[in-house]
């Protein structure tokens, strides 16, 4: 048993996200006790905890960082020395276990997933005037819970599962393989999805989220046969299509488009609930955008070389900076102060339930031509089995056009099986060089050095 204060696992006691979390308690005893008690406490909760996925550490700015910089497609643009040398270093693959990103990500997710954790561990003994509504925000609470820990087996790997409240300083910590996180999220996304609605206003997770994201789960896990039943839920539900014209899908003003199954929400004025995204991957944002901002990120010519002149994405996707540089495109807004811009982000589209179905069944005529119901959209030619390449070369290519900096790509090179050779050659190092998972914060191996190690990439 180790004390681990509130580096891991506590619960947060006093937490906020916009409207404050706990303004239904006296001010002087703003905490657990005396919350979760009523209806009201549960609906201001939930709302806490969709705002552990809007926070810097997760969906803010480190997801792109780990997901999607350390990829192929992104690149470190904001220099490196001072604040700015370890993004250099998450990009060259030499980051160090003490890097702030990495600490910061490993416990605003345990915060996020403690929220979730308490919620789900206190819900049942409370009693609703809406039955639907308490069902709803359990099966939300399983959603987020599961979102987060999904982010960090990737990031990490081996981490800890703490699926209960905790009430006490004192936890007894178990570290686990990726598999094992994959094995209970995925349990927890079928409970999910049976408790939420088909249909949420605001941006709230829907039984068809849950279902794409236990398909990507089943997947990232390896287990493509389990990931064709919950996918071909959501394409059978008629719900969702491909919005015709792929730079219609960005943007504020088209947020919960047809193809939109779930986005993390985001709000500009000031009131701490904007997003960096602008500031990060465009040059029209008040924080400096390309070369400065908060995480600035470039666009590297590997990608850019990768369209078809007739790919409709290019132009939905990159921008010409004029110097012979391109900017993400998608991302593009007009915040009044840094890093406050209205840009939700998109997190589960129909796009990626398509191309994940197509992988879940492998090789056919069915594959095929989920590919190319994407494809067509982007104004390109069918492909089929004799079309040049592997299979999973051509579906690894149509992932990365389609997805490019929406943090998918370093999960899909895992995923393939193509992480060392990929970037190996991208950055002209051995492939001995490429690790595959991030080094656990040093401060989390610290208060717990008898029930934690280290990645053995990074030992």
């Amino acid at each position: 048993m180790k004390k681990l204060y509130l580096i891991l696992l506590l619960p947060l006691l006093f937490v906020s996200c916009g409207e404050d979390f706990t303004s239904l308690s006296p001010i002087s005893e703003r905490n657990a006790q005396n919350f979760y008690e009523t209806q009201g406490d549960f609906e201001v909760a939930i709302t806490g905890a969709y705002g552990a996925l809007q926070s810097n550490g997760t969906f803010g700015v480190n997801n792109i960082l780990f997901l999607e910089m350390r990829a192929d497609n992104g690149a470190n643009g904001g220099g490196a020395t001072g604040l700015a040398a370890t993004l250099q270093q998450i990009d060259d693959f030499d980051e160090i276990s003490t890097a702030s990103e990495l600490e910061n990500t490993w416990n605003q997710s345990y915060e996020g997933i403690a929220r979730a954790n308490t919620i789900i561990a206190r819900i049942d003994d409370v009693d609703f005037t809406d039955s639907n509504l308490k069902d709803q925000i359990k099966g939300e609470a399983l959603f987020i819970r599961s979102l987060l820990y999904y982010n960090m087996a990737v990031i990490f790997g081996n981490i800890p599962e703490q699926f209960e409240e905790v009430t006490s300083p004192n936890v007894e910590i178990n570290q686990v393989p990726a598999s094992a996180i994959f094995d209970r999220i995925a349990s927890d996304l079928e409970e999910a999805e049976g408790l939420l609605p088909p249909v949420a206003d605001g941006g709230r997770a829907t039984e068809y989220a849950a279902a794409a994201l236990l398909g990507r789960v089943h997947l990232q896990a390896g287990n493509p046969g389990d990931a064709e039943a919950p996918l071909r839920r959501v394409v059978d539900s008629q719900q969702y299509d491909l919005v015709q014209d792929y730079a219609q899908l960005w943007g504020p003003s088209n947020e919960g488009n047809i193809e939109s199954i779930f986005e993390v929400q985001y709000i500009s004025g000031g009131v701490g609930e904007g997003s960096a995204y602008t500031d990060m991957y465009t040059p029209n944002g008040v924080g400096g955008g390309v070369g400065g901002g908060v995480a600035p990120q470039d666009v590297t010519d590997d990608i850019v070389n990768q369209y078809d002149p007739a790919d409709e994405r290019f132009e939905g996707t990159l921008e010409a900076d004029g110097t012979g540089g391109y900017w993400v495109e998608k991302f593009d807004s007009n915040p009044s102060t840094a890093f406050d811009a209205p840009n939700n982000w998109m997190e589960i589209r129909y796009a990626e339930v398509l191309l994940n179905l197509a992988e879940a069944i492998g090789e056919s005529t069915e594959a095929y031509d989920l590919i190319n119901e994407v494809r067509d959209r982007a104004g390109l030619a069918d492909i089929d089995g004799n079309t040049p390449g592997t299979f999973d070369e051509k579906l690894l290519q149509e992932r990365r056009l389609e997805f490019a900096f929406e943090n998918k790509r370093w999960p899909d090179l895992l995923r393939f099986g193509v992480a060392k050779s990929v970037m190996a050659n991208h950055l002209g190092i051995s492939e001995s060089e490429v690790t595959l998972l991030y080094p656990i914060p040093l401060g989390a191996i610290d208060v717990a050095p008898d029930e934690m190690t280290q990645n053995p990439e990074h030992q």
